[in-house]
């Protein structure tokens, strides 16, 4: 007994460190059973992707600065602010963008039950989303891009796990806009996936961090003028490999509004 009852707390960490570690290797690392950008094509298609929204102050303008540039982008929003701001959330359709979904609250994944996170979060949301816009959305991106093995082997038979390629680090104030800018003008290439943030009330972050974020970008869309790269949401950049035969990520659902909304 005394022997067993020394064992259970190694038996413990080992289940945790394969229940928290192994997936955030498989997915942020080597990039298994998630997106973290397009093929390189003739297209040179690049997806900006915004986190944490909507946003009241920031994303109407960040909203205003991709209709100028006209950029199509993807916003993984946060199910509580959708219900929140339901006007943000038809404006960002209304205009062509793809709403994908942020859990209901911005907490990491690792500290819910994984039978919670898909109902009372992940679906939760995404029936928030389809009751504003008529439509369900079929991307999931988990706060801090961490993921559980359950979520590894459960969400993406549902829903396609968006990560991404280019950070901004952009949810800090002493970020500076030219700092950002310097960032993904080096690092921006066709098929890249690029994370920004259109809020900052979440934990970690800068409440005004987004203001910078939106001088940055404003910047790299005003150089990257030059260059032939076309901006698109992640369902279009993804699209061809969605529609040639990786589906495991895609409900009968999805999979049929991806296909009605590009093709």
């Amino acid at each position: 007994m005394n022997l067993m009852n020394s064992w259970l707390p190694l038996a413990f960490l080992f289940c945790s460190f394969v229940y928290m570690m192994i997936p955030v290797v498989m997915s942020r690392v080597l990039g298994l059973g998630v997106y973290k950008k397009g093929k390189q094509s003739q297209q040179a298609e690049v997806a900006f992707t915004f986190d944490d929204g909507p946003d009241p102050c920031y994303t109407p303008e960040l909203l205003d600065l991709l209709k100028q540039f006209e950029v199509k982008a993807t916003f993984f929003v946060l199910g509580s602010k959708a219900e929140q701001y339901p006007d943000l959330i038809r404006r960002i359709h209304d205009e062509g963008h793809q709403i994908g979904i942020h859990n209901y609250t911005h907490t990491c994944n690792l500290v819910i039950c994984p039978w919670k996170i898909k109902r009372q979060h992940i679906d939760r949301t995404a029936d928030i989303i389809e009751a504003i816009i008529g439509e369900r959305p079929s991307s999931y991106r988990p706060p801090w891009g961490i993921l559980n093995l359950a979520d590894l082997l459960w969400l993406r038979k549902s829903y396609q796990i968006v990560l991404w390629s280019v950070m901004g680090w952009d949810w800090k104030r002493q970020e500076s806009s030219h700092k950002l800018t310097d960032r993904l003008l080096r690092n921006i290439k066709p098929g890249s996936i690029v994370l920004l943030h259109d809020s900052g009330d979440t934990a970690g972050a800068d409440v005004d961090a987004p203001k910078q974020m939106l001088e940055g970008l404003r910047i790299v869309l005003q150089e990257l003028k030059s260059k032939p790269y076309s901006y698109v949401r992640t369902d279009k950049l993804l699209h061809k490999r969605v529609v040639s035969g990786y589906r495991m990520d895609q409900n009968i659902h999805s999979s049929r509004h991806i296909k009605s909304r590009i093709i």
